[in-house]
This record gives C-alpha cells, sequence and structure tokens, in this order.
C-alpha cells in the first residue's frame, strides 16, 4: 500500500514537527513501556522479591530493540496490545520472562506512558513558547517608538506604536507560559496500584508488608525522572489530568488566534506584512495577491485545539467508578492530535514573527489621516489658550468634524479638518500652528515607556529563567 491510497494526518504531513512526531509516535510508547517493565522489576527486586540482577540485565538489553513484527502477530491471536508486547519482550529475555509486568495492571505502562508523553510534549511546547515570546519581545522593542493609528471595534482610535501592540500579544502568551508551568509542576505518575487502584496484587506479593508496599510508587517514579505519584487512583489516573494539559494547548491556540488575526488586519491595511517568500504564490488566480497564508493557518489550526479540549473534558466527566474504557479511543485521538496541532501552531508563529515586515510610510499616511481628530481637545486647548470660549469651540469644532467627516465619507476627499478649523476666526489659530499639532508621537501616551516597563520587568526575567530554551527557527513544511 502506498501513501496516496490511504488517509494520512495533515498533521503529521504538514504542520507538526518530527520532534512532537516523535514524542507521539508508536516507538516512543514501547520504548517506555518497557521501561517502565524495567522500573517495576528493579523495584521489586530492591524490596525484597525474589528477581536477580541477571534477570535485569536482559530487560536492560532488550529495552530498545523492540520486536514488532512478534508483538504484531501475537495481538492478532490475543487481541490485546499489553499482553502482546509482554510476549514480545519475554521472548526476547527468556530468563525474566516470568517477572515482567508482575503485580501490574495494563494501565500501568498505558496511564504512566501516557502521563509520560504528555509531560514529554509539555516540554517542547514551553520551549518553542518561550522562543515565542522572545521573538516578540524583540520586535516590540524595535517598534516601541513608532507611532500608529489604534482601533477600537475596528474604528480609529487615539494612537498607540507598533511595539505596544506587540506587547499585549506577548503578555498572553507570557500568561500561557505562567499556566503551563504550573501544570508541568503537578504532572505526578499512575504509579502502580493495580486493577482498582487498591494495590491488592501487591498484598499478595509482599505478604500484607503495609510498609514496604509504601515504597513501590515513590520508587519508580524516582526512577522514571517523577517526583511523585497520584495520592489514589481507580484503575487509571483521574481524566482530569487530560482535561488540564489540554486548557493550556487550547489557552495558547487562543492567543495565537488572537495574533494571528490582527496581523491578517494589518497585513489588509497593508501595515504590516507576514513573511511572504520570493516564489510564493497568493492566489491561483489573482497573481498580485499576498495573502496572509500562515496566519490564517494559525487561525485554523487555533480554532480545531481550542474545540479539540472539550473531548477530554466531556471524557472525564462521562468515566464512570474506577474505570471505563470510553476513554481510550477518544484519548489516541484528541491528546495527541492536540499536542501536534500546537506544535505547527508555534512553529508558524515563529516563522511569522520573526519576519514580519513593517511598513512605516502607510502606518504613518494612515494616522495623519485620522489626526486632526485626534487632535481636536489639544486644538481647542490650545484655542481657549489664545483667548477663545471652551464651550463655544467645543461646539464649533463639533460641528467642522462632523463637515470634514463628510468630506472623507461622501465626497472621497481628503481630510480637512485642520484648514476648515484654520479658516474659523473663532479659534484664532494659524495654518502653521495647526500643523504644530500634528507630530504623532505627541499623542501616544505612554506607549514607549510601557513597552520598556514590560520588557524589562515581565519579560526578560522569563527570557533569564529560560535561556537554556532559546534559539529555536522553526521550519515551515508548508
Amino acid at each position: 500500500m502506498s501513501d496516496t491510497d490511504r488517509y494520512v494526518s495533515p498533521l503529521s504531513e504538514r504542520y507538526a514537527s518530527r520532534e512532537m512526531q516523535y514524542i507521539f509516535s508508536p516507538d516512543m510508547k514501547f520504548r517506555t513501556w518497557r521501561r517502565l517493565w524495567i522500573a517495576l522489576a528493579e523495584t521489586e527486586r530492591e524490596l525484597g522479591l525474589d528477581i536477580t540482577e541477571e534477570q535485569i540485565a536482559e530487560l536492560k538489553a532488550h529495552q530498545d530493540d523492540i520486536n514488532y513484527d512478534v508483538a504484531k502477530a501475537r495481538e492478532k491471536e490475543v487481541r490485546h496490545d499489553v499482553m502482546s508486547h509482554v510476549y514480545a519482550y519475554g521472548v526476547q529475555c527468556p530468563k525474566a520472562k516470568g517477572i515482567i509486568h508482575l503485580g501490574a495492571t495494563s494501565c500501568y505502562v498505558g496511564d504512566n506512558t501516557d502521563i509520560i508523553v504528555m509531560t514529554e510534549g509539555l516540554k517542547l511546547v514551553k520551549k518553542k513558547l518561550v522562543n515565542v515570546i522572545s521573538e516578540l519581545a524583540a520586535f516590540a522593542d524595535k517598534y516601541k517608538d513608532m507611532p500608529t493609528l489604534a482601533f477600537t471595534h475596528f474604528q480609529p482610535a487615539q494612537p498607540t506604536t507598533v511595539g505596544k501592540r506587540a506587547t499585549l500579544w506577548t503578555q498572553e502568551f507570557c500568561m500561557d507560559l505562567e499556566d503551563l508551568n504550573y501544570i508541568l509542576s503537578t504532572m505526578k505518575l499512575l504509579g502502580s496500584k493495580g486493577t482498582t487502584g487498591t494495590q491488592a496484587s501487591f498484598l499478595e506479593l509482599f505478604n500484607g508488608d503495609q510498609e514496604t508496599i509504601d515504597k513501590i510508587d515513590p520508587m519508580i517514579a524516582q526512577k522514571m525522572g517523577f517526583k511523585e505519584c497520584y495520592p489514589v487512583s481507580g484503575q487509571t489516573y483521574s481524566r482530569k489530568v487530560d482535561t488540564r494539559v489540554m486548557n493550556v494547548l487550547a489557552g495558547i491556540a487562543a492567543s495565537a488566534h488572537k495574533m494571528s488575526n490582527d496581523i491578517r488586519l494589518l497585513q489588509h491595511l497593508k501595515e504590516v506584512e507576514e513573511p511572504f517568500e520570493k516564489s510564493q504564490i497568493g492566489s491561483s488566480a489573482m497573481a498580485y495577491k499576498r495573502n496572509p497564508m500562515r496566519s490564517e493557518r494559525i487561525a485554523s489550526l487555533s480554532r480545531y485545539v481550542m474545540i479539540d479540549a472539550l473531548n477530554p473534558a466531556i471524557t472525564s466527566a462521562t468515566q464512570w467508578f474506577e474505570r471505563t474504557l470510553d476513554d481510550s479511543a477518544n484519548k489516541r485521538l484528541s491528546i495527541a492530535e492536540g499536542f501536534l496541532a500546537i506544535d505547527g501552531i508555534l512553529d508558524l508563529c515563529l516563522n511569522v514573527v520573526d519576519g514580519l515586515v513593517v511598513y512605516p510610510k502607510v502606518i504613518d499616511k494612515r494616522l495623519r489621516s485620522e489626526l486632526p481628530f485626534m487632535a481636536t481637545e489639544n486644538i481647542m486647548m490650545d484655542a481657549v489658550k489664545a483667548g477663545g470660549d471652551r464651550q463655544e469651540l467645543h461646539e464649533r469644532i463639533r460641528e467642522l468634524s462632523m463637515e470634514a467627516g463628510k468630506n472623507v465619507k461622501v465626497e472621497g476627499r481628503e481630510n480637512n479638518l485642520l484648514e476648515l478649523i484654520a479658516a474659523d476666526e473663532a479659534f484664532n489659530l494659524s495654518a502653521e500652528e495647526l500643523q504644530n499639532t500634528m507630530d504623532p508621537a505627541k499623542y501616544t501616551g505612554r506607549a514607549a515607556i510601557q513597552v520598556d516597563h514590560f520588557l524589562k520587568k515581565v519579560v526578560a526575567p522569563v527570557l533569564e529563567a529560560n535561556k537554556e530554551l532559546l534559539g529555536v527557527k522553526a521550519e515551515i513544511h508548508v
């Protein structure tokens, strides 16, 4: 069968990195199963069961050379993936086959591996998220002083700066990083708790020695690189864990979606564009087009992740007592695809932010076309200083603003508000004096200072704490 006559996930073929794909690969999964079986056997030996060093050494010798053909053939017979791999491991390790999976249930390898895989996935997400924050911080710093028209309701509003707008995106990603760090800090293994979470099998193995049994989970956790296991469980770890993890990914997706929407709107305004490669085609029909394809892809994948977060939430809510198996098929899809999609999103974010193109002249032209309206309060104050009546001037400037707005919208002319004010004797201001009020930097408030404070007080400590993660460059496949 070729790759062209069956369904292939776009997440693997088009969007996710090889690094994230490996984390959710069968090879990662089954190698982790074997690491868990070794950890269990070592723990049981150290706590006094009749397991030899020779058996442990045999298990370690075949930890990574998995005989998939034997496991697949066995699964066709027994219809059970865990027992098929127990059998395949035993074929390679004849001396140790009798102690593989001793006292454990399928969830020992299945659920602990899920936790390990999600933890590794979160670490990779964190690395890329930190680099997105770093790229955005550099962009914000570079353009912190460049005035630009701000928008509320997508209507012209008091000016801000290009860099200040970028801090709004950055701050949301910083919030996501805080959430991610918290969830990472709370990830625990299931441990080995048996068929309903009571560790009944270990009571039998260790002759009811409660003190010894209490040592099993902490020892397994330590061997697998975790601080602890969940203190209680049914057969599985609580599916609430999956919900919490996916909510973090959905939060990152929401932040990316917001940023990508803004970039798409700015590209429509021709003020800021995502990178566009020399030979890239924007449209099959309209050769002149430079569509914001990557930002659109960010939005598209982000919607998928946000909605995908409902899957583990509903699964968690509908588990019965100590376990049901209606979670399994859903988890295989929703968790892996959520991680693969957010990985693709973050790669796109890195690529887009790293290559953003800013057009200062277009930004300045649009700002100046609206600036006379923004400057009316300052103009009114200058006119009062020149002897005018504030209330009369307020009404007059309102009337002139309506007239200028009509000229722009109805007549299609340039904004001539300054000319109208200069011609009105009530203001007693010359055209030259009015033009002096048209410096855009006068109307951006504390935007540049806010950027500096935010980058120094919020972003710099984040980047310093995660400096070993910096330097990631994204590879975009399509």
